[in-house]
């Protein structure tokens, strides 16, 4: 789509919804949702110039938004460490990604996996609120929104082993909660 046909008249009615949900998932706190997707819409006006039409609409509006949570992330948090961490599960003869594997396929259209996995969703952020901040941050930032492990020690102004433990609490707490309380 060239940047002449970019229509943010539109993109209230378009994509705000959606947009809300993305990030309400990533910050877990409706009145920051609603700034950030203002900001992104803010953003995206005074850039609609750099618009090159590779992507849709939708795509680059996403990119903005996922750079404002990452802007978000780094104004609450700071400074720096390193580290690696792979959050996975072992069940049975199994092993995979803890909580991408767990959740339905959003692409599918099949309306039960979009109630399982809205359900699941409200399940894990409930969990997550019982969580002390900071493992809720760092498992947030790991495993939902994809940061590298060095990104989330500097915005946390953890050290790698700090990380590790806060990782490894917060999966453990979580998988209890889960287990109580939705599987």
């Amino acid at each position: 789509m060239p940047k002449e046909l970019l229509k943010p008249e539109l993109w209230i009615d378009n994509y705000s919804d959606f947009l809300f949900h993305y990030t309400i998932q990533r910050v877990n706190d409706r009145e920051l949702a609603k700034d950030i997707v203002q900001e992104t819409f803010l953003a995206a006006l005074n850039s609609m110039k750099n618009f090159k039409g590779e992507a849709s609409e939708r795509t680059w509006l996403v990119a903005i938004l996922k750079r404002k949570i990452i802007d978000y992330y780094r104004r609450v948090n700071s400074k720096k460490g390193k580290a690696e961490v792979h959050i996975s599960y072992t069940d049975d003869e199994q092993e995979g990604d803890w909580l991408e594997e767990k959740v339905a396929d959003p692409f599918l259209k099949n309306a039960e996996d979009k109630l399982e996995n809205t359900e699941l969703g409200e399940a894990i952020f409930k969990c997550l609120e019982k969580l002390p901040k900071k493992q809720a941050e760092a498992f947030k930032m790991k495993t939902i929104l994809g940061y590298e492990t060095e990104t989330i020690c500097n915005e946390l102004d953890v050290t790698p082993s700090n990380f590790w433990v806060l990782i490894h609490r917060a999966r453990t707490s979580l998988s209890q909660c889960m287990e109580e309380n939705w599987f």
